[in-house]
């Protein structure tokens, strides 16, 4: 039996009732073709990186095309306010990821992360951890004097408790989603904002100036001042820098890995480098993947402080501990370590990749189910036309590949 669009059919006893529901078409077609903008862009960067292999030009070229940026930054912000939902089975991985981002997930996971590193001792622990490390990894005939300044207190923690609010960049912000934390001075920036509480810069080519010497209330009120477009800030100013779903977004490695070390560079010592990636594979998939990337970012100056595989994302933090960092990386081939599953993709492949998984509507489990419930009690051979005795199939039919393909 058909049924007309807009309802769904429930079988109860032996009758089928039909329950009108509302139309959903228009509105997932809005979020398909919003989603497809910011796919396409993405596609874009790929593709044209590996025609052309000159980042800094396609990148510029990227920042000047002000009307294919504004429809992007316009796309997302309208998928966050108005599409991003809990359910995502059977969407693509911009929407499920989206929605683990609309609804909680990470904006409160690194907010109790920031919470028990600055102001729950977590950094201590850590500091302490590192101080038994070196200890042990030092000669055993080490001088008493350098045993004894290995155990003293690092004046960071003494002075946690009197930070203010924590400073916090959010590079490629979109919607400046940590605003609505009170224990956050919340700086936002992207090459083309969405909302009027997020500046405009360029975080690649951002220039970076000497440290401030000034008191941490002093520090506030210089970012409350700041002026848009950004062009510069000083160094090791923020305590925690967040890339939300922005190292994916660049086409080459080179290009997040120079955004890793800008924010290695602007963050204070021993700050938090937060970062969200997009993944709908399963825990283990891409696990050589994220250890590269470990690597990767330490070999800057971080140590991995946490790391959570969501069900369409990775979130890991890391801690800057060391001030300064290695000049010959890029000859070791750190860069090219933060690498992509789509870096290694065709166009062809990556469109084949779009295609949404399609997934059975509940009216068609519905109809799945009551098909099963139309099936002889016991297996029916079609050569005699007669049931058979036994429901159990002999083992060879378990092995026979047919069978094991259906």
């Amino acid at each position: 039996q058909t049924f007309g669009r807009g309802g769904r059919a429930r079988r109860f006893g032996r009758r089928l009732f039909y329950f009108p529901i509302p139309d959903e078409a228009p509105c997932k077609r809005e979020q398909e073709k919003l989603s497809g903008v910011v796919k396409n862009l993405h596609r874009k960067l790929r593709r044209k990186y590996r025609e052309v292999g000159d980042f800094d030009k396609i990148w510029r070229e990227h920042c000047e095309d002000e009307q294919t940026l504004s429809e992007y930054a316009l796309a997302m912000k309208n998928l966050a306010d108005n599409h991003w939902t809990k359910q995502c089975e059977g969407e693509g991985r911009i929407e499920c990821c989206g929605a683990e981002l609309k609804h909680g997930g990470f904006r409160f996971y690194f907010h109790s992360v920031c919470q028990e590193y600055f102001l729950d001792g977590g950094m201590k622990r850590m500091l302490e951890k590192d101080e038994k490390s070196a200890k042990l990894s030092m000669a055993p005939n080490a001088s008493p004097s350098k045993l004894l300044t290995l155990t003293l207190p690092h004046p960071c923690c003494s002075s946690i408790s009197q930070l203010g609010k924590m400073r916090l960049l959010d590079v490629g912000s979109c919607f400046n989603p940590f605003l609505k934390f009170d224990e956050f001075l919340t700086v936002g920036i992207d090459i083309v904002p969405a909302v009027e509480s997020v500046y405009k810069c360029d975080f690649l080519n951002l220039q970076l100036q000497q440290p401030l010497q000034l008191a941490g209330d002093a520090v506030e009120a210089f970012l409350r001042q700041l002026q848009n477009p950004i062009d510069s800030l000083p160094a090791q100013l923020f305590h925690v820098v967040v890339f939300s779903l922005l190292l994916s977004y660049f086409p080459s490695p080179y290009q997040r890995w120079i955004c890793c070390k800008k924010a290695h560079e602007l963050l204070e010592l021993h700050g938090l480098l937060l970062i969200i990636t997009p993944d709908s594979s399963h825990q283990n998939r891409h696990a050589l993947m994220m250890r590269s990337w470990r690597v990767a970012v330490e070999s800057l100056g971080f140590k991995r402080y946490k790391y959570v595989k969501y069900s369409h994302m990775h979130l890991i933090a890391f801690r800057k501990v060391c001030v300064a960092t290695t000049s010959d990386l890029v000859s070791r081939n750190y860069p090219e370590m933060l690498y992509i599953p789509q870096d290694f993709h065709s166009t062809e492949e990556e469109e084949c990749a779009d295609v949404p998984v399609q997934v059975r509507s509940e009216f068609e489990d519905d109809q799945l189910a009551w098909g099963f419930t139309e099936l002889p009690d016991t297996p029916y051979d079609s050569d005699s036309g007669e049931s058979q005795g036994s429901s159990v199939p002999g083992f060879h039919e378990l092995e026979d590949p047919i069978l094991l393909q259906s």
